[in-house]
């Protein structure tokens, strides 16, 4: 699959957000929604009503990433407001995969997330119910963080579990994503890359993403996966 850029609106302006949506609306492939609820991680940013207005004015499918405390209950919600990819933690799932099922039920892609310091190789017999699965490059919680090279061989790993069960499963990073971290990202397996920093904090975000695109293709193509 060739390279998607999901823009994090985490690092927009939230006063502005379907301003600064329609900047990446011609380059970006999804809009990356980070709703978290103070609980799961130690930071409020927005939820259900924001997304549900945000849909209205994006010409881009949103992604909504939950790092929520009960996602069981939130996620299905979501998808049935119209997001097109729902993404639970699963340190924070109780019912993972029926969540996962009516999500999908719902007509969204099902995501399932992990924390830096979760393995993979538990999650390997329910791969079959997610769509996506989410690593998350840096801890939850907060934007404009480090991204953690610790967590590119789990990277590797799990293309690795994917390549063996020849699923269609897109693989995400979500944290630190930038232009000197994004190839490491696509040469260890990743093909969906949330950036939030290094799009929203450039001067232009339209041509940020174009220049993350190259270069995740560019890697994409040397890789060995």
């Amino acid at each position: 699959m060739a390279p998607q850029i999901a823009p994090s609106i985490l690092s927009a302006d939230f006063a502005r957000l379907a301003e600064d949506v329609a900047r990446i609306a011609d380059s970006a492939d999804w809009v990356h929604v980070d709703v978290m609820d103070n609980h799961f991680v130690p930071n409020l940013t927005l939820g259900l009503p924001v997304v549900q207005a945000l849909l209205q004015h994006s010409t881009l499918p949103l992604d909504c990433h939950l790092m929520i405390e009960d996602p069981d209950r939130w996620a299905p919600e979501y998808a049935e407001a119209g997001a097109k990819s729902v993404t639970i933690h699963a340190e924070a799932a109780k019912a993972p995969i029926r969540t996962l099922r009516t999500i999908r039920a719902a007509g969204a892609r099902a995501g399932l997330g992990v924390n830096p310091a979760t393995p993979v190789d538990g999650f390997e017999d329910i791969l079959g119910e997610i769509d996506m699965l989410l690593l998350m490059t840096v801890e939850p919680g907060f934007g404009g963080q480090r991204f953690l090279d610790v967590v590119l061989p789990k990277v590797r790993r799990a293309r690795e579990l994917i390549k063996g069960r020849d699923l269609p499963i897109w693989l995400q990073v979500d944290g630190g994503v930038s232009a000197e971290t994004i190839e490491r990202c696509a040469d260890a397996g990743a093909d969906v890359f949330v950036a939030g920093s290094a799009v929203y904090g450039a001067d232009d975000p339209a041509e940020a993403v174009g220049k993350l695109r190259a270069q995740a293709e560019e890697a994409t193509a040397k890789a060995d996966w």
